[in-house]
């Protein structure tokens, strides 16, 4: 699967788009370039929430990982987006190119960095970086998978992943979530959510045996994404995605005027809830508008 990004991520295609080596390297050569700004950390989250889920075709059993080719310093926290990743058992790689900022490279990548970070001058040097990689990358998924599967009974999906989201008493500023757990608890919950529109991840651990968790302090008229994802000591299963805005703040409401005279006059209004001030703009109409 492939994604490009600069301030808005885009997926060009996803795990299950293309089945043989031919079909990626067609879809490779018909690729445009994205140019832009470098929000690594909202390509991050887009990667987690759009192309590793299964209808993009990312499986429950098979090891996650995320390649991330940057040619700068990002403009948002891409540090908080990759742990995010991380706790969730997906291995970052991170390959820079000309300006990318290498100690970020560190930070985003997973550990062993010696095995994770690269750092090339220019583009056409990546090519010297593309059988080594190759081989870190199988061995690494071999010995991930070696090691889980031995753990991990085959056709589990159902057992560890919750279901029935449900977003309820919805506000302005909070909101409250509740799921069914999977058949086995999980050791713990890991809750993210942000603005769909681009912001930064905020997230919310919670122990295995609770079920519902009260969002607040979030902005107002705003879609949120939520993605409630349990944790187990070998595994991590299947998510939970929902979308959602919170309202808008209330408006005062009935404006009257009174009281006119040749250069004053005394407004009125029922007052919005919860408002502490008010902000009162006043110009005059433009020629020919009415009095």
């Amino acid at each position: 699967g492939l994604s490009q990004y600069s301030s808005d991520p885009r997926t060009e295609w996803d795990l299950s788009a293309y089945s043989t080596r031919d079909q990626v390297l067609e879809a490779m050569r018909n690729l445009r370039y994205k140019g832009g700004n470098t929000f690594t950390g909202l390509a991050l989250t887009h990667v987690l929430e759009q192309n590793l889920k299964p209808e993009a075709g990312a499986r429950l059993e098979a090891e996650k990982l995320v390649i991330l080719l940057t040619d700068g310093k990002s403009q948002d926290d891409a540090n908080l987006a990759a742990q995010t990743l991380k706790n969730l058992g997906i291995e970052i790689f991170a390959i820079g190119v000309k300006n990318a900022d290498e100690a970020e490279l560190k930070q985003v990548a997973s550990e062993p960095l010696e095995l994770t970070v690269y750092n090339v001058l220019d583009f056409p040097l990546l090519s010297s970086l593309v059988g080594r990689l190759t081989r870190v990358l199988c061995t690494r998924i071999k010995e991930k998978s070696s090691k889980e599967n031995a753990d991990i009974p085959v056709n589990t999906g159902a057992h560890l992943s919750p279901t029935d989201l449900k977003i309820s008493a919805v506000t302005s500023k909070s909101m409250h979530l509740t799921w069914s757990p999977p058949l086995r608890p999980p050791k713990k919950y890991r809750v993210v959510y942000y603005p769909s529109k681009g912001g930064i991840p905020k997230e919310v651990v919670l122990d295995g045996a609770v079920s519902s968790l009260q969002l607040s302090n979030l902005t107002s008229h705003t879609e949120y994404l939520v993605l409630v994802v349990p944790i187990y000591d070998t595994v991590v299963g299947d998510g939970l995605r929902g979308v959602t805005s919170t309202l808008p703040l209330s408006s005062p409401r009935s404006l009257r005027v009174s009281e006119l005279s040749h250069n004053s006059m005394r407004l009125s209004w029922k007052a919005a809830q919860g408002a502490t001030q008010y902000l009162v703009l006043c110009s005059a109409a433009p020629d020919g508008a009415e009095d």
